[in-house]
């Protein structure tokens, strides 16, 4: 049954169980005064603790510590709200990964335009960071130096390469938003 956990739980249960502190995932716990208590897990369904099979590797963490250019690198910008409604969209951060997920390249954008809605709980940009972030003409230049001649992968990159002001070669672009099994 463990095998079906998300990685991620998976490899939280295994450090969970090193530390000694397997006691939280039964669905009630034992009191000192051998009373039994509700946990937070509340009215789940006890998972067992068979662990025949090793833990997968998490396919979050880089797998390697090199954070050199690749011939691959992966692209994500987050934007803030412009224009009297905040409805127009500016770029507010962009952050490229090569191709063993470590960060080649994160900076905070000063957009320019007057910022009217940061969108936090989307973008996760405050107003905090861009005070000291950098200018739209100075990241577009690195960013386009990084992307040239590459293979660029990302989600919906229409809409950071139009918020950047940039264009991709088209047989170089590798978007998971138009990639089948994922529709």
């Amino acid at each position: 049954m463990a095998s079906n956990l998300n990685p991620n739980w998976a490899q939280l249960l295994e450090t969970l169980k090193s530390n000694g502190s397997n006691k939280h995932f039964s669905k009630h716990s034992q009191r000192s005064d051998g009373a039994t208590e509700k946990t937070v897990l509340g009215k789940r369904k006890e998972r067992s603790n068979d662990n025949s099979e090793a833990v997968k590797p998490n396919p979050l963490v880089p797998t390697s510590s090199d954070c050199s250019l690749t011939d691959v690198v992966a692209m994500d910008c987050e934007m803030v709200g412009v224009s009297s409604l905040g409805n127009k969209s500016a770029l507010g951060r962009v952050a490229l990964v090569n191709k063993w997920g470590n960060v080649i390249y994160d900076e905070y954008v000063r957009p320019l335009d007057h910022v009217v809605d940061f969108r936090t709980k989307i973008s996760g940009i405050r107003p905090r960071d861009l005070r000291k972030a950098k200018n739209f003409n100075v990241v577009q230049k690195k960013v386009a130096e990084l992307i040239k001649g590459r293979i660029l992968v990302g989600h919906a990159l229409h809409n950071d390469l139009k918020a950047l002001l940039l264009s991709h070669l088209k047989k170089d672009i590798r978007d998971t938003s138009e990639y089948t099994p994922f529709l």
